[in-house]
């Protein structure tokens, strides 16, 4: 790594100003006394093309500008999971399957090479939590939903039921899980209850549903038993609606911040070719969660 020049890293999204990434990267450079910055830059769907084709300035969502030469790796959230996929040079296997890439690397200038770490940090979490994913229901199908069941496929999870308001997006998801060599068999459904939660062991909220202290709660108190397992992908807050009804019922439950730390780690360390601080980064996370938690 260049002494003299620093790299930059970061997030592209719409919206970003809600991610912890920066504070946990940051603070894995910091740590490692290494040359390089993570920040945020909002792009909306429209400006997609002009990014990557390195078209519209280059700014954070202060205002900084940066030169895209410096730009080295960074990562992807909602909406431009799958979007992404047009613009690489060179794609995963893995991220092929589940058509979804969080984690971009910059080579030879202007050339990119994207992964999905998102998958396995999933899988970490869930195998760490010893969560049966023998019968799954699922609300959502954009690109975290599918690196969730791409997970479950590694799991050898037996059904996975989707859910999402895009009923068209649900199917072609659960046609993809189906296509894949595994042994979970999936299947689409037009609402909420016909998630049929009550013979499922794990609920995974892999929508945005939940960000804002407006949106709904989508699942009622009589959907739920006690041998089922909630997690919510949302990290920021780090109680949704839904995780404060699944702890009233006393269930299991988790949020998304352990997932995001373990697919920060990965990323880290395909960007660097180093071990990640994994303590560092995530005792970062956690200043971030009681920072928000108290404003």
């Amino acid at each position: 790594m260049e002494l003299n020049k620093k790299q930059i890293y970061g997030l592209i999204g719409c919206p970003v100003k809600h991610s912890f990434s920066a504070a946990m990267h940051n603070a894995a450079f910091t740590h490692l006394g290494m040359n390089a910055e993570y920040k945020l830059f909002e792009i909306n769907p429209q400006e997609l093309k002009y990014f990557f084709h390195r078209i519209i300035p280059l700014k954070d969502i202060n205002g900084e500008e940066f030169s895209y030469n410096d730009l080295h790796g960074f990562n992807v959230t909602i909406p431009h999971k799958e979007a992404v996929l047009e613009f690489l040079n060179e794609t995963s296997s893995a991220a092929v399957d589940i058509k979804a890439v969080n984690t971009i690397s910059v080579y030879n200038g202007s050339e990119f090479k994207g992964i999905n770490t998102d998958f396995l940090g999933f899988t970490r979490h869930i195998t760490e939590m010893d969560v049966n994913t023998g019968k799954v229901g699922m609300i959502g199908a954009g690109g975290a939903a599918r690196a969730v069941a791409y997970a479950l496929k590694v799991k050898k999870a037996l059904e996975l039921v989707i859910y999402d308001q895009d009923n068209q997006k649900a199917k072609l998801l659960a046609r993809d899980v189906n296509s894949w060599d595994s042994t979970c068999s999936a299947y689409a459904v037009d609402s909420i209850e016909a998630l049929n939660l009550y013979d499922k062991t794990l609920l995974v909220n892999a929508s945005p549903v939940g960000m804002q202290d407006s949106d709904p709660l989508l699942i009622s108190e009589k959907m739920l038993h006690k041998d089922l397992f909630v997690y919510d992908l949302i990290y920021n807050p780090s109680d949704t609606k839904l995780l404060m009804l699944a702890k009233d019922q006393g269930l299991r439950c988790r949020n998304g911040l352990k997932m995001l730390l373990y697919q920060g780690v990965l990323a880290f360390e395909h960007w660097s070719g180093i071990d990640a601080p994994k303590e560092a980064m995530f005792e970062a996370l956690k200043g971030e969660i009681n920072a928000s938690d108290n404003t």
